[in-house]
Order: C-alpha cells, then sequence, then structure tokens
C-alpha cells in the first residue's frame, strides 16, 4: 500500500526542552537568594517553538526531535498537539526531556540555563522522512546525525532548507554548507568568522565582512543582532534592516520566531527581503509579551503590527 503523502509548509528539525522562566528583579550575584516576581512554565526549545511560530501565523508544520517519556515530555507534547504542530516525528525514550531554567530582568534580557543530561542524539535515519512534502525545513543543529543526511535529500529534491545557527558546534558547522539559507546570531558569526566566543560592548566586529564570509558558505546569508537589526548577503550583494522598536519585555524565543516566520515565508514564496522583514516584525513583537512560547504572535497580531510600521 502507497503511503499517504504528508504536505506540510514547513519541516522544523532539532531541540525541544520544557521552559521554566523565572521574572527577577536583577541578574542574582554569587551566593545570593533571589526572589521571583512570576514563573511561567511553556514548552520551548528552537526548532519546537518554531513550529509553533508556524501554525500560529496560518500555516501547518511539523517537528522532529525528541522528547522523554516524563512529566515534562507529556506536557510538551500535548502543548505541541494542541497548537496544531504534527507529532508523526517526535521520538519518546526513557531519557529525560531537556530542562531550561531562564532568568527574565525588567529590562527584557535574559539568561538562559539548559539542562540535556545524557540524552543522547537521535541516529541517522532514525525517522523516515519519505513520505513528507515539505515546503521548507528548519534545521537547529541540535540534532546533527539526523539532520545531516536529511539536508542532502532536501537538496536533491530542491527543498528549500534554512539554518538557526545560534552558536557554533557540530551541528551547525556541518548543516551550514548544506543549507539554502544561513541565518546566524551575532555570537556564532564572531565565533565562526572572527574566532572571538563572545560578544563584547565597543568593539570593532564587522558584521557586513561577516555576513560576506558565510555567504561563502550558503547562497544567502542572513546575521541577525538583536536590537540592531540584520545584515544579509546573497549573490554579491548585501544589505542591511533595523528592527521594529517596541518595549521589550522579554527577548526569550525572539530568535526562534524569526527563524520559523522567515521560513515560512520562504515556504509560502516569498522574496528574501519580505521574508526578512515580515520575521522581523514577528520577532520584534514577540519581545513585548513574557516567555519564548507564550510570546509568539498570531497572524493577525503581525499583519495589525505591520500596518503601523514606517
Amino acid at each position: 500500500m502507497a503511503k499517504t503523502q504528508m504536505q506540510i509548509d514547513v519541516l522544523c528539525v532539532g531541540h525541544a526542552s520544557y521552559d521554566l522562566i523565572f521574572l527577577v528583579p536583577r541578574h542574582p550575584l554569587e551566593d545570593e537568594k533571589c526572589s521571583a516576581s512570576g514563573l511561567i512554565e511553556a514548552g520551548g526549545g528552537p526548532a519546537a517553538n518554531a513550529s509553533v511560530t508556524v501554525t500560529r501565523l496560518g500555516g501547518t508544520s511539523a517537528f522532529a526531535g525528541y522528547l522523554g517519556r516524563d512529566h515534562f515530555g507529556d506536557l510538551h507534547l500535548e502543548e505541541l498537539r494542541s497548537e496544531g504542530v504534527a507529532t508523526d516525528f517526535i521520538v519518546r525514550g526513557p531519557h529525560p526531556t531537556p530542562i531550561s531554567a531562564i532568568l527574565v530582568k525588567p529590562d527584557g534580557k535574559r539568561t538562559v540555563i539548559n539542562h540535556r543530561a545524557a540524552t543522547p542524539h537521535l541516529e541517522p535515519f532514525q525517522l523516515d522522512f519519505s513520505r513528507v512534502c515539505p515546503g521548507a525545513i528548519l534545521f537547529d543543529g541540535h540534532e546533527p546525525l539526523l539532520s545531516v543526511p536529511l539536508a542532502e535529500t532536501a537538496r536533491s529534491r530542491k527543498i528549500m532548507t534554512v539554518l538557526d545557527a545560534g552558536s557554533v558546534h557540530r551541528g551547525t558547522t556541518e548543516l551550514a554548507p548544506l543549507c539554502d539559507c544561513l541565518i546566524g546570531s551575532e555570537a556564532f558569526a564572531r565565533n565562526f568568522c572572527a574566532g572571538e566566543s563572545l560578544p563584547g560592548p565597543g568593539d570593532d566586529f564587522d558584521a557586513i565582512e561577516a555576513v560576506r564570509q558565510l555567504a561563502d558558505l550558503a547562497p544567502v546569508a542572513v546575521i541577525t543582532l538583536g536590537v540592531k537589526g540584520l545584515v544579509w548577503s546573497t549573490g554579491g550583494e548585501w544589505g542591511s534592516l533595523s528592527s521594529p522598536t517596541v518595549d521589550a519585555v522579554d527577548t526569550t524565543g525572539a530568535g526562534d520566531i524569526f527563524h520559523g516566520a522567515f521560513a515560512f515565508r520562504i515556504a509560502m514564496g516569498d522574496d528574501l527581503l519580505s521574508a526578512l522583514r515580515y520575521a522581523n516584525a514577528a520577532a520584534a513583537l514577540g519581545c513585548t509579551r513574557l516567555g519564548a512560547r507564550p510570546g509568539i504572535p498570531t497572524r493577525d497580531e503581525v499583519n495589525a503590527f505591520r500596518k503601523g510600521l514606517p
């Protein structure tokens, strides 16, 4: 019997965690006890958040990754299903679901502590993707063994691929030359292009030179710069976009929203600049709310927000 084909807009492959978000007045000092003014619990992880972003923006998505057979895994699985994300490619196992503890300060800046424990990476070809027909595939690099052969297959099938390169590690470095769109954070670009492990104020990081270097790896390269916007390069051309001005409450998940929105609009056939502008607006809007997953905006909210932009 022939397999039923799954037609979706974006397949998101990578990390899922469960987030415990603590609202704190400031970053705790050494040996200091700190009281949180609030606690938000929700599913998280770059690829998992991106999959929810796609569905809230009116698209269809599936998440491929790991969740433990534990309390947090059950909660996250149910949350993804309630958001309309296809969960056919989620592997459940005895290892614990990764947990993230996130401290959010009043200015919207945050500190993230992720605990993956001994959870192993999914194996190459552990999942059968032959029946899924996505408009685009988004990788976050956290499942490198599974993602590399899938990226190679996507290239042969002419499926658009997007890499969320948040930091330099095995997954992002191996996937960078295999993806059509390489979207790196400022920290990734500093480390990958200049050998700097962390960004610092008052330095001379050249984002334009860095994005040109990244464009040697992928047809489209983008570096996201937070409140400073982004720079892009493709086909020997480059440019920049500023970020919309918002009153930021929590920047957690802004990158996840950006990548999910960008992959969705690319799957819908948008050109590069249109997709970048849309993703920029969606990410900025997400910063106006507490929590990565709760902050993901809907299609109507993004459309209304964009109407008010210059």
